[in-house]
């Protein structure tokens, strides 16, 4: 069969079926791409600063339509109500993120037996790489400016130790701090305090988190297109195989019939062959 595929013409059929079935797999790839459409942005900008307290409620579900959203809030820090929470990465470093409670002023107050009279939520202020360069929140009256961001899901069967927690859980803190809390924490960009911005320190690195990425809906009939040209491309490989497979068995009958037909010309003629040449009888004189 390998020398019927080294014909001319099936040598000429085979670079047309790779660049077939190349252009098919282009196809397939722009398909690919075009099944994941990222969600329209959303009407109102993220990036306007709003007020916590118009944006979200304490003892309610986090809505997906608040997150990162940047917001403003007054009110004081609690310097005995502060964590670092360790494996926060800033430029590929590992360190600790200082985590401080906030208690907002004019935020709802929730009610309940474990319920605090003031309404906190814990800040991310910065991060250190060592702990012992994590200094005490700003006293005063404070306000901050950040992202607002969902609580994230505690370390399970971790201990983190004292003065540190597992993830920024507004489950886990608020057993920690013993307060009532918002559904999320901010990361802040910025404090002020009567108008005056309050620097960090030397070994504080601000965080500035970034919006997460739009969220991707899959386009399930452009995935389809896509794996239905991938299949062409396989079929028009297969296609030149089988066509190749059809003309070398053409070619075996066809030296099967000259064999055939050559084995019957050289074959002796039987009648002729059983006719002897007989010789006369001498004849007999008879005496008499």
């Amino acid at each position: 069969m390998l020398k019927t595929a080294l014909k001319p013409r099936w040598i000429a059929g085979l670079v047309f079926a790779l660049l077939l079935s190349g252009v098919f797999v282009l196809l397939s790839q722009w398909q690919l791409s075009r099944s994941a459409q990222h969600e329209p942005p959303a009407p109102s900008s993220i990036e306007e600063v709003k007020p916590l307290v118009d944006v979200l409620q304490p003892g309610q579900f986090f809505p997906g339509s608040v997150s990162d959203q940047m917001v403003s809030a007054t009110g004081s820090y609690d310097p005995g109500k502060q964590v670092l929470v360790e494996g926060r990465l800033y430029n590929n470093q590992k360190g600790f993120w200082i985590v401080s409670a906030f208690a907002v002023n004019d935020a709802p107050a929730l009610s309940g037996v474990a319920a605090s009279p003031q309404t906190w939520i814990p800040v991310a202020r910065g991060w250190v790489a060592d702990a012992a360069q994590a200094g005490p929140p700003p006293s005063g009256t404070v306000t901050l400016t950040g992202r607002l961001i969902p609580s994230e899901a505690p370390t399970p069967n971790v201990d983190a130790g004292p003065g540190r927690a597992s993830a920024v859980s507004a489950a886990e803190l608020i057993n920690k701090w013993e307060v009532s809390s918002y559904p999320g924490f901010i990361a802040a960009t910025s404090e002020v305090a009567d108008g005056v911005p309050i620097p960090l320190g030397d070994n504080v690195k601000a965080l500035n988190i970034p919006p997460q990425p739009p969220a991707e809906q899959v386009n399930w009939l452009n995935l389809f297109y896509a794996v239905e040209w991938v299949v062409f491309a396989g079929f028009s490989i297969f296609i030149w195989w089988r066509l190749v497979k059809d003309d070398y068995r053409r070619d075996l009958e066809e030296d099967e019939d000259d064999n055939e037909y050559g084995d019957f010309d050289d074959e002796p003629d039987t009648a002729e062959a059983s006719q002897e040449p007989t010789t006369p009888e001498p004849e007999q004189k008879v005496q008499q």
